[in-house]
């Protein structure tokens, strides 16, 4: 199983963090052991003193394949949820002033949050699906599908050009504006639509 990553996939997100909104998808990958379970708590790293949160749309591949076409990729995923994508921001910061790989900001142990799957039919449109983020009750990110530069379809494509897609890979879109920093002690959910499916409490 892999985990993809599409980095500034808004364009308010590239705003906010002072980058350009990319020409093509921006991706990076996790390895399996950063896949944190839903209601599972999440430790605070070690390593960081400033952990952030970054809420995304999450889809699950449901058949192998390589080289997609846009207009066929909807057939290579079947269930969409709400994952964060967490970051050692201050790490992070220090690798790319050296011009070094962001592995140790992005790709650590459990660094992959994902709640529960809802199966893709035809009546949702995937190119409006409202998701939010809420740290202590209170809502800190909201994104909507419609405002993805690069759609699934297109990431999915885009993908498979360089890596093959296998069953159970999980892809996460990239998150909009908004990302922060959490502490021990917060508690963080995300919402498909109206609709709570990843719960965890920082520890």
């Amino acid at each position: 199983m892999k985990i993809f990553c599409i980095g500034r996939n808004y364009a308010d997100h590239a705003k906010e963090m002072g980058s350009d909104v990319p020409v093509e998808p921006i991706i990076f990958m996790k390895p399996k052991s950063a896949l944190v379970q839903n209601f599972t708590p999440f430790y605070y790293p070690e390593f960081t003193n400033e952990l952030h949160y970054e809420c995304e749309l999450v889809v699950r591949v449901s058949k192998n394949g390589k080289y997609i076409q846009d207009k066929h990729a909807s057939n290579y995923y079947n269930g969409i949820s709400v994952g964060i994508d967490f970051t050692a921001r201050d790490i992070q910061i220090q690798l790319k002033e050296k011009g070094l790989p962001w592995e140790k900001a992005k790709s650590f142990d459990n660094s992959a949050a994902v709640g529960k799957f809802i199966d893709i039919t035809p009546a949702l449109n995937k190119k409006n699906i409202n998701f939010s983020l809420a740290k202590n009750k209170e809502v800190v990110q909201k994104g909507n599908s419609g405002s993805m530069i690069f759609t699934i379809d297109q990431i999915i494509a885009n993908i498979s050009n360089y890596f093959s897609l296998n069953i159970g890979d999980l892809i996460f879109t990239g998150t909009p504006a908004g990302v922060g920093e959490c502490m021990v002690g917060d508690l963080l959910e995300g919402y498909l639509e109206n609709d709570p499916i990843l719960s965890l409490e920082i520890k």
